[in-house]
């Protein structure tokens, strides 16, 4: 590029540009951000720009691509959205004082974890960005939230770990060790997670804890539970330095630092959160469909983000699950008090990030105005619990009314978007910002009487006094009139249909009226920064007031959420067990499926039903069964209440799920692959406090290999881990396991046969199935029925065959001889000896009684 170096303006570009190698440069020029070069060539590709050229006649054109500077953002936005990093270089001086070329500077750097505008980011979503090393067998994490300035940091004890809490906190970037970045396997695992390697000096551990002590102004991290941290305090401080320096602003309403070690919540991993459909379906894009979606009940942006932060970090501690379920309940008990809180949140904005805008000096005049509204509301949010002993802890010191005061005492009401168009300050409080409205406004008076004077004196009734910012005011004269223009009058410019011209008078009175009006806009521009300053001392009680909102929106969105869904307060214990009457999926039964969503009981307890083996055919609900135990188990430790009749939750310290699989092609393992390492996963890290939901192991394989997989994995889970499993599987002979371990229990899901058809009743019932109906599910999914009769015929033979052949690997299982098939029962009889008519409502009991009916009226296939 030695070409264009003797070139000014792109030696200035290429320095700017040896500041952010790994950004793409938007180069202000004028009314334009301009790329040039490689990333030119880049960007108009991704937002599809036209490409053209600077220097075209020269032996090396310059590649050069732009957008308005008037619509950059949405530009930079969908940019930093596919992974990239954009730095602007703003216009630093005033083009009319420079001398040669304009100088500029890079003012910010845009990532995918630190936002263009807090206002980009999904409201009800935290942006997190992470820092992550080692140091030893230690591996220090960080994450931070730079829209809420929530700074989070935690030692851990290997790689994993902190792989799965990147992960689990959906960081959209990670900031790396130079040393460490250049590892691909650590890279390959980070999939996604856009990265930026920094100088390891950044993460010394030492001088990160003097920087944090300094910086949060104590002698010590003692207060906020990081002393005795090591690599996570080095972690930290890098992410601090590291977004500082993005953001070319101090990053100074960081709340504090706050200890995030695993300790406290329960391990959620990849698979399991996937599975359980905790924050998103794992079909279709956005939250429609989640656990979230149906839970967030929120009236608050800050609740909201708050609600995903429980439920992507359930509680292991009773007594602060607890300490939720008696404020949820407070609220479910009182209706009242109840709708007057939510109608009351209604009314408050999204106050953190206000605060974070406000401490970097970025917040808007409405944003502002959103600000004292919201503070204006809070004091009848808190009045309304101060009474209730299990509420009234929330109550802030300080609601900042004083806060509201001085902006409602400057500030308009519905203020404009831009600072620099007056409108700003209300009348009254700044003599000085009066007078210049006063004489603006006098001079608009003037103007109006010369209007009417110049009419009487020409003798011409159409003419207007005008203004435009090109000539500013101007007398229009249309062109029938034009005979009658006085001598004095100076042509201004050439219209069409008319003339314009000044008069020295008005151009006296012009340079009065729009002196008065930018000195009056300069001056409430001036007045709002002062104002934004004062405010921005307030942060931290700010910042109190926001997590008071958010708390208390979210009690009382759960507690909404139990009255409408009709869900129970679960009894949460140091036990090891787990007994559910009456249990439903809360997904699933919200849903308009075409039939009652059947409830179900459910007991694992370590004595004798720790490890439940449960059977039965496809489609008949087994999969539902499991993850609404699961899910129950976790929205009771996140201190909500549950969908049950009732629900004793003994804390389980990890749930895993094995539930279903597909191919991993990006790193070429099968699903059989896939499944086996989520399996060995659980093997490795369950305890016998886990809850461990596993459906269908070993059938990604041959039926004797898989088989004895699965059974070789059930007794771990029984003799070694011990921790309450449901094992759902097709293998019927694991059934004998409850023959010859104690902790085995097995259930099936019932089913009514008729003829060929089959009606899945839902409903859990004592022992294992005795067939698996996979014909009859074949059919009941549109297959062919040539194909279906085929497969009948196939099945006898292969059946009698089975029979009368020695089957040698099964042996150690002892399988029971073949027993002659009984005549088929009424399928009649059979649904109505399952039904227990004491635990059906009304509903339940209507929709039951029109399956059977159905059941009744079909023909017989044969």
């Amino acid at each position: 590029m030695s070409l264009h170096a003797d070139k000014p303006m792109f030696r200035q570009y290429l320095e700017l540009k040896g500041q952010v190698p790994d950004a793409l440069l938007f180069f202000r020029m004028g009314d334009f951000y301009e790329l040039f070069f490689e990333d030119a060539q880049l960007a108009a590709g991704l937002l599809d720009l036209t490409l053209t050229a600077r220097m075209k006649d020269s032996p090396e054109p310059v590649p050069m691509a732009g957008v308005p500077h008037h619509a950059a953002k949405s530009y930079i936005v969908s940019l930093v959205d596919q992974g990239h990093k954009v730095a602007i270089a703003e216009q630093v001086e005033d083009p009319k004082l420079a001398r040669g070329i304009v100088r500029r500077a890079i003012t910010r750097v845009v990532t995918p974890g630190l936002a263009f505008d807090p206002d980009d980011l999904a409201p009800r979503e935290a942006c997190w960005i992470a820092a992550l090393v080692h140091l030893g067998e230690t591996w220090g994490l960080a994450l931070l939230d730079a829209s809420t300035g929530d700074l989070r940091v935690a030692d851990l004890d290997d790689r994993a770990a902190a792989l799965d809490e990147l992960s689990r906190a959906e960081v959209r970037e990670a900031v790396l060790p130079e040393d460490l970045a250049l590892d691909e396997t650590l890279s390959a695992a980070l999939g996604g997670i856009a990265t930026t390697a920094v100088d390891p000096g950044w993460f010394e551990v030492e001088g990160a804890r003097r920087d944090l002590c300094e910086r949060l102004r104590v002698a010590d991290l003692e207060g906020f539970g990081c002393g005795e941290l090591g690599p996570a305090l080095g972690a930290a401080a890098a992410l601090v330095a590291y977004a500082e320096r993005a953001t070319h602003a101090r990053l100074s309403h960081l709340r504090g630092i706050r200890s995030h070690q695993l300790s406290g919540f329960m391990v959620l991993d990849q698979p399991t959160r996937r599975n359980l459909e905790i924050l998103r379906p794992m079909t279709g894009r956005g939250r429609k469909g989640s656990l979230l979606d149906l839970m967030d009940r929120t009236r608050t942006s800050g609740g909201g983000r708050l609600l995903r932060e429980w439920l992507t970090w359930p509680l292991l501690e009773r007594d602060r699950i607890e300490r939720r379920l008696e404020r949820v309940d407070a609220l479910v008990e009182s209706t009242s008090l109840r709708t007057e809180i939510r109608s009351a949140l209604a009314a408050v904005a999204d106050l953190e990030r206000i605060a974070g805008k406000l401490a970097a000096g970025t917040a808007g005049p409405r944003g502002v105005a959103a600000l004292r509204r919201s503070l204006d509301a809070v004091p009848g949010v808190f009045d309304k619990i101060a009474r209730s002993p299990e509420l009234s802890p929330l109550v802030p010191a300080d609601l900042c009314g004083e806060v509201a005061a001085d902006i409602g005492t400057w500030l308009v009401d519905e203020p404009p978007i831009q600072l620099t168009e007056g409108g700003l300050i209300l009348p009254g409080i700044d003599p000085e910002l009066d007078e210049l409205v006063a004489l603006a406004r006098g001079g608009r008076s003037t103007l109006a009487q010369l209007e009417s004077r110049e009419r009487e004196a020409t003798g011409i009734g159409s003419l207007k006094v005008r203004y435009n910012k090109v000539f500013g005011y101007f007398l229009e004269v249309t062109r029938a009139n034009l005979h009658r223009v006085p001598e004095h009058y100076l042509r201004k410019q050439t219209l069409t249909n008319s003339e314009r011209y000044i008069t020295p008078e008005l151009k006296e009175l012009e340079e009065r009226v729009l002196g008065a009006d930018e000195r009056r806009k300069a001056l409430e521009h001036e007045r709002f920064l002062q104002l934004r300053e004062r405010l921005s001392g307030a942060v931290p009680r700010l910042q109190a007031v926001a997590q008071a909102v958010a708390e208390l929106d979210v009690y009382a969105g759960l507690a909404e959420l139990a009255v409408d869904r009709r869900y129970v307060r679960p009894t949460v214990d140091g036990s090891r067990e787990l007994v559910i009457k009456g249990g439903r999926h809360p997904v699933v039964e919200s849903q308009e499926l075409g039939e009652s969503f059947v409830p179900n009981d459910l007991t694992l307890r370590p004595k004798d039903r720790r490890l439940v083996i449960l059977t039965g055919p496809n489609m008949s609900g087994k999969s539902t069964v499991m993850r609404q135990a699961a899910l129950i188990a976790l929205m009771a430790q996140i201190g909500s209440f549950v969908p049950a009749d009732s629900a004793r939750v003994g804390v389980c310290d990890r749930i895993f799920t094995r539930v279903g699989a597909s191919d991993d092609l990006a790193s070429g393992r099968s699903t059989f692959m896939v499944e086996m390492s989520e399996t060995a996963n659980i093997l490795h890290h369950a305890t016998d406090r886990s809850l461990v939901i596993l459906d269908e192991i070993g059938r990604g394989t041959s039926t004797y290999d898989g088989l004895s997989i699965a059974w070789a994995v059930a007794e771990d889970l029984h003799d070694r881990i011990r921790a309450r499993t449901l094992f759902a599987t097709h293998y019927h002979e694991l059934l004998e396991l409850a023959d010859v371990r104690p902790g085995v229990h097995n259930l099936s899901v019932a089913v009514s046969e008729w003829g060929e058809r089959i009606l899945f009743l839902r409903r859990l019932k004592e022992g294992g199935a005795s067939r698996s109906y996979g014909i009859q599910c074949a059919r009941l999914a549109g297959m062919p029925l040539p194909v279906v009769a085929r497969a009948k015929k196939l099945l006898v033979r292969l059946e009698k065959h089975a029979g009368d052949a020695p089957t040698p690997q099964l042996g150690l299982f002892a399988a029971a001889p073949r027993a002659e098939p009984e005549p088929m029962p009424d399928p009649l009889r059979v649904a109505l000896a399952e039904i227990d008519p004491d635990a059906l409502s009304p509903r339940d009991a209507l929709a039951l009684l029109y399956r059977l009916k159905d059941v009744a009226s079909e023909e017989d296939p044969a």
